[in-house]
């Protein structure tokens, strides 16, 4: 069976969409299947749309968070929770199209573990975000050792793979590098991003800034380097002004000295507090994972029991 996981905020317009053009697709292919949303603490009536699509057709499930924890905390609830020999993460506005869901299956029926849906075209984005997005990926490429310009959340996994992924005891888990990651017998489904059906994107520029910290900072340690980076700046710095000093002392030439010495301690205050900055925050990140608690707490199921997530 194929489990199919779509995390859902914010999403009422698009639950029964997304249910019954998911279930045509994989039904007129033959491919016996499940579809699990999972509600992300909506404000909406996203939740009340599941219930009624799971009324509606045995073959659709729902779990209810009890506050937003945030899309990969929805993605990892799915895949703990789905009961498939393999799953599809995709994104419930389907801007992942559906009918690839088919090509990926297929795939993973000749004996693929992981099947990643690579853009080949990103859809309609602004300049700065084009831009925002290109430098994120480039910072997670170079950590992770592997190209994810084009990478999404949207791909197959064996049932072996989501083994390994939800085991993984880490709270601040980034899925799309990590699923990447983990190796396997992998090969690529090229897509395009379609247009959003109905509903609007929940995602502002704060929500994309904060969720590209968090996931660079738990799956790198490229930000901490920057603190060296300054450190030997700041020495460069340092010793070309003490060349210069040393010089015009031997020399005899006065040396006014005192804008460059307000220059040089604002310019070092800056770079010491980046860098606290830095290190501080990864602090935190540190901190949050020694409590232990969990990365969601279900409050509602359909059809199942309640229960909290690891």
């Amino acid at each position: 069976m194929l489990s199919v996981i779509l995390p859902a905020y914010n999403e009422e317009q698009m639950i029964q969409i997304a249910a019954q053009t998911i279930s045509r697709i994989l039904s007129d292919a033959h491919i016996d299947f499940e579809i699990l949303f999972i509600n992300d603490g909506s404000k909406d009536r996203t939740w009340e749309r599941i219930e009624e699509a799971s009324s509606a057709d045995d073959r659709v499930r729902g779990i209810c968070f009890s506050r937003n924890f945030g899309k990969e905390a929805a993605v990892f609830a799915g895949l703990n929770e789905a009961r498939g020999e393999c799953v599809v993460v995709l994104d419930c506005d389907l801007q992942h199209p559906p009918e690839k869901i088919v090509d990926m299956y297929r795939l993973w029926e000749e004996g693929y573990e992981v099947v990643e849906g690579v853009k080949s075209d990103r859809g309609r984005e602004s300049g700065a975000h084009s831009f925002a997005a290109k430098m994120f990926y480039k910072i997670i490429s170079r950590a992770a050792g592997f190209d994810m310009e084009n990478a999404s959340d949207f791909k197959l996994l064996d049932r072996k793979a989501v083994n390994v992924l939800i085991n993984m005891r880490e709270k601040n888990a980034f899925f799309r590098a990590l699923s990447s990651w983990i190796g396997f017998k992998t090969t690529m489904v090229s897509y395009e991003v379609q247009e959003r059906m109905a509903g609007e994107s929940k995602w502002s520029t704060r929500a994309l800034i904060k969720y590209a910290l968090t996931n660079i900072s738990s799956f790198s340690a490229a930000p901490m380097q920057f603190v060296t980076f300054f450190g030997v700046l700041m020495f460069i710095v340092s010793f070309v002004l003490s060349v210069i000093a040393i010089y015009q002392k031997l020399t005899g030439v006065a040396l006014g000295g005192f804008t460059t010495m307000i220059l040089l301690q604002g310019f070092s205050a800056s770079i010491i507090m980046i860098s606290l900055g830095v290190i501080g925050y990864y602090l935190a990140k540190i901190y949050e994972e020694i409590k232990g608690r969990p990365r969601y707490i279900i409050s509602k199921e359909t059809k199942k029991q309640t229960g909290t997530g690891d």
